[in-house]
């Protein structure tokens, strides 16, 4: 199985015609994702062509979109200073789950856009994230499908190029992935670690959870938590940041070491003490997930 998607999913992409949305949407075509409809306002009525000239229709709002084609998940490839507000024009219409993948957007408006999109029943995956993969199935966001394969393993991220690294060596080494969510190292996100350890735990085809974390916040120390309380499938860590000093930021608004609370020792510490192995390097963790498969 899957979490969040699956290859039923209905997408609609929300900027579609931009350089990066028509880039990645070829790709999510290509790897079998049901696109179903695009939005960019003002050119409503055209197609955007995909690979092997499929066509998919344009529409000028995602309410149109949803409406025509019955899409019930969306992701955003809309500028900063829009991307908050397609995320709400996105939960007013219904749609269930949406993954942002625009960087940089400010606070404030996802201040606004988090509390809509939870007053819509909407999930949001991000923003500054990857976004999801099920491999075999469909891929929302810019993660390579070429990398995946299934498998019994599923993975959750904060940062996007870890994400990478680790499912490259879970898939050398032969461990296939149920789903790989990356949801992104923002101050304010929508889906939280304890989010998708919840879903895995109600996937019964996942049997080994991977947990990238990153310095900054403590999002980590109340996944290990959760693990220890209510998870009963084996959980391999990794923290990045180890050895960067504190105040220092690693390339994510959110990964900031303030105080002990945000360090990579205190987050490794905390993995540890509720029964997560932890990887001192992204390398070691297939072989931690594959030892503990083997038990």
């Amino acid at each position: 199985m899957s979490i969040f998607v699956d290859g039923n999913s209905r997408v609609v992409v929300q900027g579609i015609t931009g350089r990066d949305g028509s880039f990645h949407t070829r790709q999510m075509m290509a790897y079998g994702t049901r696109v179903v409809a695009g939005v960019t306002p003002g050119k409503g009525g055209r197609d955007f062509e995909g690979p092997e000239g499929r066509e998919v229709p344009i529409f000028d709002t995602v309410a149109d979109a949803v409406a025509e084609t019955g899409a019930d998940s969306a992701v955003v490839y809309v500028p900063p200073a829009f991307a908050a507000g397609a995320i709400m024009e996105a939960a007013d219409a219904g749609v269930g789950f949406i993954v942002c993948v625009t960087e940089g957007i400010p606070v404030l408006d996802m201040t606004r856009a988090h509390a809509l999109a939870r007053d819509r029943g909407s999930r949001v995956l991000g923003p500054n994230c990857p976004g999801i993969i099920c491999p075999g199935k469909t891929t929302l966001g810019i993660i390579p499908g070429r990398m995946v394969t299934p498998g019994p393993v599923g993975l959750v991220s904060r940062s996007g190029t870890l994400t990478y690294e680790a499912v490259h060596h879970l898939t050398r080494d032969g461990l296939g992935q149920t789903t790989c969510v990356g949801i992104g190292g923002d101050p304010l996100i929508g889906t939280s670690f304890v989010d998708c350890l919840a879903a895995f735990a109600e996937d019964a085809d996942t049997e080994a959870v991977v947990l990238i974390g990153e310095i900054g916040g403590t999002a980590e120390q109340e996944a290990a938590a959760w693990v220890s309380a209510n998870l009963d499938i084996p959980v391999v860590g990794f923290i990045a940041g180890r050895t960067a000093p504190p105040g220092t930021r690693m390339g994510h608004a959110g990964a900031i070491i303030s105080g002990s609370s945000g360090t990579a020792a205190e987050k490794t510490q905390a993995f540890e003490d509720n029964g997560i192995q932890v990887a001192k390097r992204p390398v070691e963790i297939s072989a931690l997930v594959g030892a503990a498969l083997a038990r």
